[in-house]
């Protein structure tokens, strides 16, 4: 006898309870979209604003967007961000002192330019990350001395000189390597004595002159010979240009150092 074919991610599916966002049992008859069940619109266990499940409550407002601005204020925030997902902008900003972080990430996400730097002192990284991620580079000093590393790590890889120049005495290292790879060249001095390694390294695949000569004699092995490397990259530049013709050299990636 031939054994049934099961879906397994469907029954995983159904195994969700069928509950609002407090525990109770759905009761359809005291939702104010019940006449959509007759038409398919919704449907209890599968596609529901009213279900305490996020993928239903989206998949509800994903074929009825023009009924998310109308639960902006629901008390479950799982409703408040994904209506928000959906909502028209111009509806958002009343939900910019939401409590929830995740109902003020989908507002970083879609906030026009104009109101998003409102976000740029969110109590919540993300928050603040998405900002860093969508603000006018204008705006994005306002965010360089932000306590999170991960925002200023996005500040560091959009923002303009001059003000990238005063990122170089960032205390994270992972900062001051995304501005060596993006510091005027003639500007990597200071950064090829920093205190660490792989900043140096960094350094060392672009600096020119004095610097370039500096990390020749790093005390770290792998910092000279990138040091090197980036010399024999500029001959063959030079060679490149009396010959007439192009050489791209690529750079190398950092090893790891053995420290012992």
């Amino acid at each position: 006898m031939d054994t049934p074919v099961t879906n397994t991610a469907a029954a995983a599916w159904n195994d969700i309870p069928v509950t609002d966002w407090q525990g109770v049992a759905l009761d359809c008859s005291t939702c104010r979209h019940q006449p959509l069940q007759r038409t398919g619109g919704c449907e209890p266990g599968r596609s529901c604003m009213q279900d305490a499940y996020a993928r239903r409550i989206d998949r509800f407002f994903r074929t009825h967007p023009a009924l998310a601005g109308e639960h902006l204020d629901h008390a479950y925030f799982e409703v408040r961000a994904i209506a928000a997902r959906h909502a028209d902008v111009f509806l958002l900003p009343r939900l910019m002192d939401d409590p929830d972080e995740t109902v003020r990430l989908q507002l970083a996400l879609r906030l026009p330019q104009r109101l998003l730097s409102r976000l740029r002192s969110d109590p919540h990284r993300e928050v603040r990350k998405t900002v860093a991620h969508r603000v006018a580079p204008a705006l994005l000093p306002l965010l360089m001395n932000d306590p999170d590393l991960q925002v200023r790590l996005a500040v560091a890889q959009r923002v303009a000189m001059p003000a990238l120049w005063r990122m170089v005495e960032d205390p994270a290292p992972e900062v001051r390597r995304v501005v060596a790879e993006r510091l005027p060249v003639p500007l990597l001095d200071t950064l090829a004595g920093d205190d660490d390694w792989l900043v140096r390294w960094t350094t060392a695949g672009r600096a020119l002159g004095a610097a370039l000569q500096r990390l020749l004699g790093d005390h770290e092995a792998e910092v000279r010979e990138r040091a090197a490397e980036r010399i024999a990259e500029l001959n063959l530049d030079r060679i490149a240009g009396l010959s007439g013709r192009h050489v791209d050299p690529s750079p190398g990636h950092p090893p790891a150092p053995d420290h012992g």
